[in-house]
């Protein structure tokens, strides 16, 4: 069970409202963003297990919008199922393993997210290559999920490599995220880590995170989304950093 202080819950419910504006802004960033910053003030298992409900809320949401599940679903289901495989083996790493250990993996993963995308490379995969890569790829962001609860390495630099259309592309992000959620939830809850106390703490964060992706939406019609999203990865850089030297300060 988790157990906060007020001031705690103050934080908590900043946190998921800043996430909540990062995800209505750029269309991802909710768990990473949690993540990163919730993992500052209490361990990675006890923030991951605080992000399940609202991460599965808005990820649905952002799922159900889009125009092309059926296709994306048949087309993607052998990387969707690598994730699952990946992310219950992998979250042993975060029930068992030292939180130590486990905040420098998270920081890892920030800073290859937040480097690798301010560099912008622009990959590609050919078709023919889709229905080996698929399956690796869903393996490995399922590894990385279950590790640190960060659903975003490989997953959303592969899914951009696949020449989706903008609206097909945010419905495969909605598709990836909803289904790494569930998969943690799955991995946390065979851990132990997810007792009644934590899903209610997650339940109370949903609130604050749509509000912040309501938020977020009326920001991202009134300044630039590209200049918004470079702060925001160079923000998340410096978490990063932070929280992979840890051990080292």
């Amino acid at each position: 069970m988790i157990d906060m202080s007020a001031p705690q819950i103050l934080i908590v419910a900043a946190t998921f409202l800043l996430a909540g504006v990062v995800k209505g802004v750029t269309g991802m960033g909710l768990p990473t963003v949690a993540m990163a910053l919730l993992a500052t003030v209490m361990s990675p298992v006890a923030a991951a297990a605080l992000l399940i409900v609202p991460s599965f809320v808005t990820n649905v949401w952002q799922l159900a919008a889009g125009p092309s599940f059926s296709a994306l679903a048949r087309r993607l289901w052998p990387m969707m199922a690598g994730i699952v495989l990946g992310t219950v083996a992998g979250s042993w790493l975060l029930t068992h393993g030292s939180g130590g250990w486990t905040s420098v993996g998270l920081g890892l993963a920030l800073v290859a997210y937040a480097a690798s995308s301010l560099a912008a490379w622009q990959l590609s995969v050919p078709a023919r290559l889709e229905a080996r890569l698929g399956p690796l790829v869903g393996l490995a962001t399922g590894a990385v999920t279950g590790g640190t609860g960060v659903f975003v390495i490989p997953a959303v630099p592969y899914l951009q490599a696949l020449g989706l259309d903008k609206e097909d592309l945010v419905q495969a992000l909605g598709l990836s995220f909803t289904v790494s959620t569930v998969a943690l939830a799955i991995g946390l809850a065979g851990g132990g880590a997810l007792a009644a106390g934590g899903l209610a703490a997650s339940l109370l964060a949903i609130a604050p995170a749509l509000a912040g992706m309501g938020l977020g939406q009326w920001v991202r019609r009134r300044v630039s989304a590209a200049t918004f999203r470079r702060w925001f990865l160079i923000v998340l850089l410096l978490l990063g950093l932070q929280l992979a030297l840890r051990p080292m300060l």
